[in-house]
């Protein structure tokens, strides 16, 4: 049994200032601890199954000397019924942290689960569509209900307002709910069989996406109307629509062309050679510029790394292309149909064969036999049809010159 020290007052207790553990008596074993920093604690030293053990019972003085000896008798209390009371409040602290774990929400997991897997997606937009889609369809109906709780009800609740109409988004939001609650179960946050699962369940609630809705593709202009459209796209103004006349006359993406950098223009030479880190099949493509390229790009000023750089010096929105053929009274088209616009083009129109057009456009090589026998990139065939898609581009009429942007300077 532990040795009685002299029993302190309180006003005795709050002159301790020396550091070192300190004995205050009235309960055997309780000591006052004071760090080098000055802080004081309360510390119990007692014998549990045989060793000496330390238990903490909070800081002075917003525990009192009262408070820490009736802590203190409770704790030997406990000992004597032989009940630990420190793997005792070490369960209850964990029963504690379980409990709160789940009562994590639906909007707390989701977040929480884009941070974790947000590093792994190579595309930032992934991250911000896994958002927007969540924020506008997921989070007003379950957002704050907690995930343990969310069943088959909740789920369809979010889903059936948009399957028939948003039949696209609603697909792969109902997959990123149930990402997010696989993610939860694992974590412990929940239990029990995916509510948002599609197999065996949803399927049989819901009808198939690819029977609501057939897959539309880019809507495209007509290649023989493209001589006009471009007479019309030059006459407008803007970094936009300079950088929409780029791609249409490189048949590139548009995220290819709104990443484009001066560094990688080789204007003597008429060649775009794009990083493996800007492209969709993760390997450098280069691009042979026709001489309308070349003249566009010597028309526009250099102030900023980025060839089409916002007003903030940031790169462009994907939207803002897409604004440009609005402006144009031209939104049955799209940005992306321009590809398929160049596509047809060279079948129709040309004598280019198809593996040319296709390494034009970046597309990688399906037939994996095929794949790994070719070994060049039919560059200067590129070149012969580039350079006669940059004179079709032109044939409908006489067209003016580039109009420059406005407000900036040629550095």
């Amino acid at each position: 049994m532990a040795r009685k020290a002299k029993e302190l007052s309180a006003l005795e207790v709050g002159r301790l200032a020396v550091p070192g553990l300190r004995f205050v008596g009235g309960v055997a074993g309780l000591a006052l601890q004071v760090a080098p920093s000055g802080a004081r604690s309360w510390i119990l030293r007692v014998m549990i199954g045989g060793k000496r053990r330390e238990m903490g019972l909070g800081g002075f003085p917003d525990v009192t000397l009262a408070g820490a000896k009736e802590a203190a008798r409770a704790a030997r209390h406990k000992i004597k019924e032989g009940v630990d009371p420190i793997g005792d409040a070490k369960a209850k602290r964990s029963a504690l942290s379980a409990a709160r774990a789940a009562s994590m929400t639906f909007s707390q997991a989701a977040t929480a689960y884009i941070a974790v897997m947000e590093s792994e997606w190579s595309n930032a937009k992934h991250a911000s569509q896994w958002r927007n889609t969540l924020n506008s369809y997921a989070f007003p109906v379950i957002g704050n209900i907690y995930v343990r709780e969310i069943d088959q009800s909740h789920v369809m609740r979010v889903l059936e307002p948009i399957w028939l109409t948003k039949t696209e988004t609603a697909k792969r939001l109902r997959g990123r709910i149930e990402n997010v609650l696989d993610w939860s179960r694992v974590r412990g946050y929940r239990s029990g069989e995916n509510p948002a699962r599609w197999r065996g369940h949803l399927d049989m609630l819901l009808p198939t996406p690819g029977k609501v809705q057939k897959v539309k593709h880019h809507p495209a202009l007509p290649y023989d109307e493209l001589g006009e459209f471009m007479a019309r796209l030059r006459q407008q103004e803007g970094v936009g629509s300079r950088a929409l006349e780029f791609a249409i006359l490189t048949a590139a993406r548009s995220g290819e062309v709104r990443g484009a950098l001066w560094s990688e223009i080789d204007l003597p030479d008429a060649t775009w050679t794009i990083t493996a880190g800007r492209m969709k099949a993760k390997r450098e493509h280069r691009v042979a510029l026709n001489k309308e390229a070349v003249a566009l790009m010597k028309s526009l000023p250099r102030f900023s790394e980025l060839v089409f750089p916002s007003n903030k010096g940031t790169e462009l929105s994907d939207m803002t292309l897409t604004a440009v053929l609005r402006r144009m009274k031209r939104a049955d088209i799209t940005v992306h149909g321009f590809r398929s616009t160049f596509r047809d083009w060279c079948s129709e129109r040309t004598n280019y064969p198809r593996d040319v057009a296709e390494m034009a456009l970046a597309h990688t090589i399906g037939d994996k036999v095929e794949a790994a026998y070719r070994r060049g990139d039919l560059f200067e065939k590129r070149r012969l049809m580039m350079r006669d898609w940059g004179k079709f581009s032109i044939q409908v009429q006489a067209v003016a010159g580039v109009v420059p942007i406005k407000g900036k300077k040629k550095m």
